[in-house]
């Protein structure tokens, strides 16, 4: 694993902390927002695994279907999840007023659990950084 990997899959680990805390407070669109954040840092560092990098998020997501959930060595339910949780980040982001609702976010977040432990089986744990709470 590279040190960039590393890198986003710790990010994505921060992030369904910071999800898991937004749901507590009751913020099911920021909670949706890093959900889906911490599923796209997944996806990259996957990609990096064959040494692919794209700057548009519909990039990365198409790339992630072409390179692992085509050849099927990763689930075609990821690709699912990362389009649907682009989809409902959006609304997070950009709708005013509350968009979506606590079961919405609670799914968004148990994706990215799940992403986290498929890069766990397939790319490895990153180390833990030192002085660096989850």
């Amino acid at each position: 694993m590279t040190d960039q990997q590393a890198g986003l899959l710790a990010k994505a680990r921060r992030g369904v902390e910071n999800a898991k805390a937004q749901m507590e407070r009751g913020d099911h669109d920021f909670a949706t927002s890093r959900a889906y954040y911490a599923m796209f840092y997944v996806a990259e560092a996957f990609l990096l695994e064959k040494g692919l990098a794209f700057s548009k998020h519909s990039a990365v997501i198409a790339a992630f279907g072409q390179h692992f959930v085509k050849t099927g060595m990763v689930a075609a339910e990821f690709q699912h999840y990362l389009t649907e949780g682009q989809a409902a980040r959006n609304i997070s982001d950009y709708d005013i007023g509350p968009a979506v609702t606590a079961a919405d976010a609670s799914q968004q977040i148990s994706r990215a659990q799940e992403f986290q432990e498929l890069a766990d089986r397939l790319l490895g744990s990153p180390p833990s950084p030192s002085g660096q709470g989850g």
